[in-house]
């Protein structure tokens, strides 16, 4: 079949690379626009695009994808189908239309759980011991199409959220091509969603990955790392940001109360509203990622010393 594939982030990459190494003709990708980044904020490629630059092969990269050109252009490239994989934008029915087999999306869980852009973050901040990936028909509802097929994931008990979409952007890039390939062959099948069972995980923000000590230590470490890499967990101390990398519970230890900390030759302690949780890499403002105990020797902690409460 025509596809055009529609993506922005790296997850999308592996999806493009067993699309690549099927039968199926890519003739072009759909991706947001190039946006600034970094210091310098200068307009960087989406992975995406950099990825279709390399190949030769058009990209397409619409403010939004419904203008009359973005249109016009899609439906003279005639897609059969037009996968999608963390594209980014609401695609508006005068374009789910063009390609005669629709847009299918490949989703990070278990439809009906976690619909919407952050399913990953917030299986692993909810404690979710599996979780999967689906492939659905896209339509004008958020991810209530049909599917076509899914796949079963569990989720290791340290698992980050960048480990497990890393695993799932694998694993469902095979399931992609896999529906793709029974789309062409004319033996695929979409079964409605339940009814039962629906839950949302909306865009996991900065706000989100800010670090509440006052919650119990199972919950400061799922906080944590749901929001590992990205947006990043962090907290204030002495009134400045800090980053935090994945933290450990503690189990054993003494009792602290919540965000003060406690040096200790081989590790760092802070408190929470049960046991504390043992601190892996920081990283202040301007500065590198550093283990926590070389940190806490660079700032002197002093006893009194605390982090602030997150919301």
């Amino acid at each position: 079949m025509r596809l055009v594939l529609a993506g922005t982030p790296d997850v999308a990459l592996p999806s493009l690379d067993a699309i690549a190494a099927s039968g199926h003709e890519l003739v072009a990708v759909l991706t947001r626009p190039d946006a600034p980044a970094g210091r310098g904020r200068r307009l960087v490629r989406s992975p995406v695009a950099a990825w279709a630059d390399e190949r030769g092969i058009e990209v397409l990269t619409p403010v939004r994808p419904r203008g009359p050109e973005f249109l016009e252009r899609l439906t003279r490239l005639a897609p059969d189908c037009v996968p999608v994989v963390a594209y980014g934008a609401l695609v508006p029915p005068a374009a789910l239309a063009v390609p005669k087999h629709g847009w299918i999306n490949l989703h990070f869980s278990l439809l009906p759980a976690w619909r919407g852009a952050a399913p990953v973050q917030h299986a692993v901040l909810h404690g979710d011991e599996v979780t999967g990936a689906a492939v659905f028909q896209l339509e004008e509802g958020l991810d209530t199409g049909p599917v076509y097929g899914s796949l079963v994931e569990p989720i290791d008990p340290r698992d980050t959220s960048g480990d497990l979409l890393a695993r799932l952007a694998a694993s469902g890039a095979t399931l992609l091509v896999a529906v793709l390939d029974a789309i062409e062959a004319g033996t695929a099948r979409a079964e409605p969603q339940p009814a039962d069972g629906i839950s949302l995980a909306p865009k996991f923000t900065v706000e989100d990955a800010h670090v509440r000590w006052t919650d119990p230590a199972f919950a400061v470490d799922r906080r944590v790392r749901a929001a590992t890499p990205a947006p990043g967990a962090w907290t204030e101390f002495r009134g400045e940001r800090l980053k935090l990398g994945p933290v450990t519970p503690a189990g054993e230890g003494p009792l602290l109360p919540p965000g003060h900390l406690l040096v200790e030759r081989s590790r760092v302690l802070a408190g929470t509203a049960t046991t504390p949780v043992q601190l892996g890499e920081v990283r202040a403002a301007g500065k590198r990622a550093m283990p926590a105990t070389d940190w806490a020797r660079g700032a002197r902690v002093a006893p009194d010393d605390r982090f602030e409460d997150g919301p």
